[in-house]
């Protein structure tokens, strides 16, 4: 990495929020100290004698990797922002809440997503917005303390990370978006053409295939599942899991912007259906039953509303940009 810059978050009990940090891409190192007190130098035992300083952690990343309004909008995910000297079971005022910049170009950026969280409550929040008046360096021991003790106390949690993309990430979503025509759905006519029976009738009618009898059910090599009407990138292998349920199953979308959700009461039970953005074509239904570890969503998704495209030949059929996600 280079040109690296740095931002400061106060966001609670400083081990949580160190270790959160470090887990983002583009992000080269998470140092953990103390902000923005009178005193210099102080100690642990002063700062929780309340010093007046704030535990902060200082945040080195690349820009072209990770943004300042991505890794901003992360923090606001491990907080509580109208919370006033607390965080989690932690309470003092160095468990304040806080942004500390170093370069006043950042503060436009720093002050759209600060606004956006405003609009979120009827109370002010409680996040201090301001410059880096002084950060001193926590003793040793507090360095990377969870990596040091897996066990250890941590008031945030990391579930988060998963939503986070890099700015690589963000311009093959845009990439897979339904925009500008690159996704069009033919004509009903074309359809019947070029549609399997069972392949019509599930996308274009939300009809059902029989469980395990799909194609892709328990297929797993490597490459990308793109809707079988417009071609749009939906699914990887990635991220692709056996759920013993009979259907393909996911974890997510290549993209959350890809799917479209509904609520489905039919047959008296009531369900999210899902259906890409593009082609409006039914794939299935998402369930909260998923793996935790990936997320604990389980897109159920019938295998003849998909085509999948081999990683190998993803270059010549033309998502070649969507290799990095397989």
């Amino acid at each position: 990495m280079k040109n690296l810059r740095d931002i400061y978050f106060a966001g609670g009990c400083f081990w949580g929020v160190e270790e959160y940090f470090s887990r983002i891409p583009g992000v080269a190192d998470v140092t953990s100290g103390y902000a923005n007190g009178p005193s210099e130098n102080p100690s642990y035992e002063e700062v929780c004698a309340s010093s007046g300083h704030a535990e902060t952690v200082r945040v080195l990343y690349d820009p072209s990797i990770m943004s300042l309004q991505s890794l901003t909008e992360a923090y606001f995910r491990i907080i509580n922002p109208v919370s006033v000297n607390k965080q989690g079971n932690d309470f003092g005022v160095q468990y304040r809440t806080g942004i500390y910049y170093t370069d006043e170009t950042d503060l436009p950026t720093l002050q759209a997503v600060y606004d956006a969280h405003q609009q979120e409550y009827n109370q002010p929040l409680a996040v201090e917005l301001e410059p880096l008046q002084n950060f001193y360096d926590a003793e040793d021991y507090h360095q990377d303390y969870l990596v040091k003790n897996p066990y250890g106390y941590c008031h945030i949690s990391f579930d988060s990370l998963s939503e986070i993309q890099t700015e690589q990430q963000k311009e093959i979503a845009q990439n897979a978006a339904g925009t500008e025509g690159r996704w069009v759905k033919p004509s009903d006519e074309e359809l019947h053409k070029n549609l399997s029976d069972i392949q019509y009738d599930v996308t274009q009618n939300a009809a059902t295939e029989y469980a395990y009898s799909g194609e892709y059910n328990m297929h797993f090599e490597r490459g990308i599942y793109v809707d079988v009407v417009t071609g749009q990138p939906l699914f990887s292998s990635a991220d692709k899991f056996d759920s013993s349920c009979g259907w393909p199953a996911f974890s997510k979308p290549i993209d959350p912007s890809v799917i479209v959700e509904y609520e489905d009461g039919s047959y008296g039970m009531q369900r999210i259906e899902v259906r890409s953005e593009a082609g409006n074509s039914h794939l299935g239904h998402v369930f909260d039953d998923g793996p935790k570890e990936l997320g604990g969503l389980r897109y159920c998704i019938n295998s003849a509303a998909l085509r999948f495209i081999p990683y190998d030949e993803m270059d010549t059929a033309g998502y070649g940009e969507f290799k990095e996600l397989c």
